[in-house]
């Protein structure tokens, strides 16, 4: 009788580690296949119900609710605004899922459970989309096409206008590293503690941080929470990431050794106390200078940043991409061997 129990239990926790690896590995690879909409895309649906599109609006429009003329109260709003945001859509991908599990038949469930799941995490994660306008910049680079270069820089969020060709392919560098921890790393990493509902709260968090999360007039108050719970929330993962990119770098034969100088050297140098890791980090491994004008300067101009450089990051990028989706793998396996075995 007691062998059947234990057997039984088995089943079910292997069971429940392989629908969770395979929700993560298919996530990946639905979103390397179909990629994800931009304001550009030929369905607009599509691009208004992304998750990241819905946080965004939701946090929008509800932000002047929290508002208040004492910074105090104005502080402690925007505590509470970011935890609202947070279980708006955490708590629905939570109830819906457990739903989904506990009431299906048993195995028709775990299917339902899976195809959910691997669909919700995909729009956590951004890795098709980027590469296309990534090797799109480095083509116009080194085509020396500015006007088409400029095209592609929007992604990073920074006003081209000013920005010469070397200028333009380090935004485009810099966006990889900072968007390798947020749309990436940190999604994937999310879900392997804390299953699908883990990786919605991530985002969610995440574009709290990209809403409100600026020390501006407007925000400095009621983004505070915001920007600060991002932070803590990646401050691990970025310095785990910088490791694996020197690491990425040693593997493709690139300058591994003064990626790691690099990035002791220069990650304070960026406004963010995180995003300043990878940024160096890949700047030493290019042997290439990364610079936001009038804000901070990474790296040495050892060699020239050409579209060649941009194509080089790549390359870290899914090398990195690799490496954490098989540390993911096993931080999933101990956790629900541990923790959560459904």
């Amino acid at each position: 009788m007691f062998d059947i129990i234990a057997w039984l239990t088995q089943s079910t926790l292997h069971l429940g580690i392989t629908t969770a690896v395979a929700v993560l590995v298919f996530a990946i690879v639905l979103d390397l296949i179909l990629g994800d909409p931009s304001p550009n895309y030929p369905d607009k649906l599509a691009f208004k119900l992304h998750p990241t599109v819905l946080m965004g609006n939701f946090t929008k429009k509800i932000e002047p609710y929290f508002k208040n003329p004492d910074p105090k109260m104005e502080k402690f709003l925007g505590v509470l605004l970011g935890l609202t945001v947070i279980v708006a859509f955490a708590a629905p991908t939570f109830f819906g899922l457990w739903a989904v599990y506990t009431f299906l038949p048993s195995y028709l469930n775990i299917l339902f459970y899976a195809v959910i799941g691997i669909i919700l995490l995909k729009m956590t994660i951004c890795i098709k989309l980027e590469t296309d306008w990534a090797k799109a910049t480095a083509t116009a680079i080194n085509q020396d096409d500015a006007a088409e270069t400029k095209k592609y820089v929007h992604f990073s969020r920074r006003d081209s206008k000013n920005l010469n060709a070397t200028q333009m392919g380090s935004a485009v560098i810099e966006s990889m590293s900072e968007n390798l921890i947020d749309f990436k790393l940190s999604p994937m990493m999310s879900f392997a503690l804390f299953g699908v509902t883990g990786a919605i709260a991530f985002r969610a968090i995440n574009n709290l941080d990209g809403m409100v999360g600026f020390k501006t007039k407007e925000h400095i108050n009621t983004g505070w929470f915001s920007a600060n719970l991002d932070n803590f929330v990646n401050y691990i993962p970025t310095r785990l990431t910088a490791l694996l990119m020197i690491v990425a770098a040693a593997i493709l034969r690139m300058d591994a050794k003064n990626a790691w100088r690099v990035a002791r050297r220069d990650h304070k140098k960026t406004p963010s106390r995180n995003h300043g890791w990878p940024m160096a980090a890949v700047a030493g491994a290019l042997r290439i200078q990364l610079e936001k004008p009038g804000q901070y300067i990474l790296g040495d101009p050892q060699e020239p940043l050409t579209g060649d450089k941009v194509l080089g990051a790549l390359k870290i990028r899914d090398v990195t991409i690799v490496l954490w989706g098989l540390f993911c793998v096993l931080v999933l396996v101990l956790v629900r061997l541990w923790f959560f075995p459904m």
